[in-house]
């Protein structure tokens, strides 16, 4: 009954996020494979942000669960019973499904990142190995692809800190680059206000448009895919483009607007980057 219902909380948030906007479109099988990862994805988060005992010890204890998997024997953990016959088929690499635990990791200790390079160190953590996942799935490896999805996923991982500037402030994280903060003159406390100071906007466009470069380059992935990797992959990318349009809307003040794609507006970036 506890997995039914922990399943069924998966699936709403599926709903809510880019994760799925292919995955109507793919045959069972491979929506199978990508549904195992998003489950093991959105659990180690939800290990990290909202687990209410030790989240430290959850993370570790889960990490110890996830190994049994490369060590051909059964874990405990739902989730990971649902991936584990996934990795065995497409003989899944253990390297990103633990890179993500580090990232979690080191939320418990890390809440400011003082130079953008710091963050990207971060999101080769929390973000890349998502795209080393999918593309694992679809039998995908060669460097240059893996290189174009660590890009994407970056960027994703950029575009989601910029949409949630007040709410990771409330829960005493700021992704924001420090040095970026100085430059700016915007100073921590400019994030509790209702309103975005013009400091504040000018540093969001000019994250956002970093953000943007970095998606623009690895979009190109999408034409070095072919079938249901190609869909599926731009389904990512189109999800991000959204989500950069609605950025950008907002005129840099995230904290008065929320950024929000439309999926009228995923749905033709999709199909155009999958035309092309």
């Amino acid at each position: 009954m506890q997995n039914a219902a922990s399943d069924r909380e998966l699936g709403r948030k599926e709903h809510t996020e880019n994760f799925p906007v292919a995955l109507k479109l793919l045959p069972a099988a491979h929506r199978e494979s990508l549904h195992a990862v998003y489950g093991y994805a959105r659990t180690v988060d939800e290990l990290g942000d909202s687990y209410t005992g030790d989240r430290t010890a959850a993370l570790r204890a889960f990490t110890v669960d996830l190994d049994r998997i490369w060590a051909d024997e059964e874990p405990d953990h739902p989730v990971l019973r649902r991936l584990r016959p996934i990795v065995r088929q497409h003989d899944l690499s253990a390297d990103p499904f633990h890179r993500l635990i580090q990232a979690n990791l080191q939320d418990q200790t890390v809440t400011r990142y003082q130079t953008f390079e710091d963050l990207i160190g971060y999101c080769r953590l929390s973000a890349d190995p998502v795209g080393r996942m999918v593309l694992g799935v679809f039998d995908v490896n060669d460097p240059e692809t893996e290189r174009l999805s660590d890009l994407v996923c970056t960027a994703l991982q950029l575009i989601e800190h910029w949409q949630d500037v007040a709410e990771d402030r409330r829960a005493g994280r700021i992704y924001l680059p420090q040095a970026d903060l100085t430059t700016y003159g915007v100073a921590e406390t400019d994030l509790d206000q209702r309103r975005a100071t013009q400091q504040l906007r000018e540093l969001m466009i000019f994250e956002t448009a970093r953000a943007a470069k970095m998606l623009d380059e690895g979009a190109a992935i999408v034409g070095r895919l072919h079938g249901w990797a190609r869909i599926s992959v731009a389904g990512f990318v189109a999800g991000g483009q959204a989500t950069m349009r609605a950025l950008r809307r907002t005129g840099g003040d995230v904290l008065a607007h929320q950024a929000t794609p439309t999926k009228v507006d995923t749905v033709r970036l999709m199909v155009k980057a999958v035309a092309r």
